[in-house]
């Protein structure tokens, strides 16, 4: 099946996220720590003697005060945190209901856009991989300036293909991502479930700190059509005109099964599940996001 191109309008949009990525999470975030994942790739590894030289602000006070010897704290990685985000440019992505603030794919930048601002504004490294059945475009974390401009255009530049192949990706990925991180996986995970789970626990046994959001339409979450209805595969070149009422029940009660699926995998591999509904307006949904997580972080 040949490749979709992205509509021009949904691409138009798409490169103008580097500008309106910032209306998009400063006010929605308004009140939060101004560094949401600060800390997470600066783990403490050992104690050593202090010596002349070092700076007095890794001094651990607390062995002073039971020892009286000084002590500096000593970590594996002193540098600032780098995340990669894994977006889904299948065609499935181009679905997009009544209800739906934006097609799966637009909504899915978005939402990518939104956490490079996070990171950027951080002065942490965000990074780019766009996917099908294998990796299409890939870009280095950075923290300069101009990566959001350059990850904002990589996404509004895709062919959306057939259809997604998640697990060989997600296993090059772990098997090329070096330095620990934070890998956020945006799709709406219609592969497999094996593959998700094999390709988690790979990201997990490399110690990333894994987070997945996956992206739903209202349509697919309630089957709201009443009329006998065309549906046309966007991943498989097949069509069915079908009374909907006859099917509901069944599509429903496979969507749960799906959804259950979904989370066993997520938990199985201890990467976070969030579902993100496209209904609702991106901004809220990042911020609700970002501030639970921050929440957990916290009682932790």
């Amino acid at each position: 099946m040949p490749a979709v191109a992205l509509p021009e309008d949904v691409r138009d949009r798409i490169a103008r996220l580097s500008v309106g990525a910032f209306g998009l999470v400063e006010g929605s975030l308004a009140g939060l720590h101004k560094s949401p994942y600060q800390g997470f790739s600066v783990e403490f590894a050992q104690h050593r003697e202090y010596t002349w030289g070092d700076e007095l602000r890794h001094v651990d006070w607390k062995v002073f005060a039971r020892t009286d010897r000084h002590y500096v704290k000593q970590y594996e990685e002193e540098t600032n945190l780098q995340a990669t985000i894994v977006l889904d440019q299948s065609e499935s992505m181009l679905y997009r209901g009544s209800r739906a603030q934006a097609s799966k794919y637009e909504y899915a930048a978005t939402l990518a856009a939104g956490l490079a601002f996070v990171l950027l504004r951080q002065q942490d490294a965000a990074g780019l991989v766009l996917f099908d059945d294998q990796v299409r475009r890939r870009l280095p974390p950075s923290a300069h300036p101009a990566q959001l401009r350059n990850m904002t255009s990589a996404m509004a530049e895709v062919e959306l293909r057939a259809e997604t192949t998640a697990g060989p990706v997600l296993h090059q990925l772990a098997d090329e991502l070096t330095r620990r991180g934070v890998v956020f996986i945006i799709s709406d995970l219609l592969f497999p479930r094996a593959q998700l789970l094999d390709g988690l626990k790979h990201l997990r046994h490399k110690r990333h700190d894994v987070v997945v959001l996956q992206v739903v339409d209202p349509d697919e979450l309630s089957f709201p059509f009443e009329d006998m209805t065309r549906f046309e595969g966007l991943e498989v070149p097949r069509a069915l005109l079908v009374d909907p009422r006859a099917l509901r029940q069944g599509y429903l009660e496979a969507l749960g099964e799906f959804l259950r699926e979904v989370e066993a995998a997520c938990t199985e591999a201890r990467a976070d599940h969030v579902r993100m509904d496209t209904g609702a307006p991106v901004g809220v949904a990042l911020a609700r996001f970002l501030s639970q997580r921050l929440g957990r972080r916290g009682r932790g």
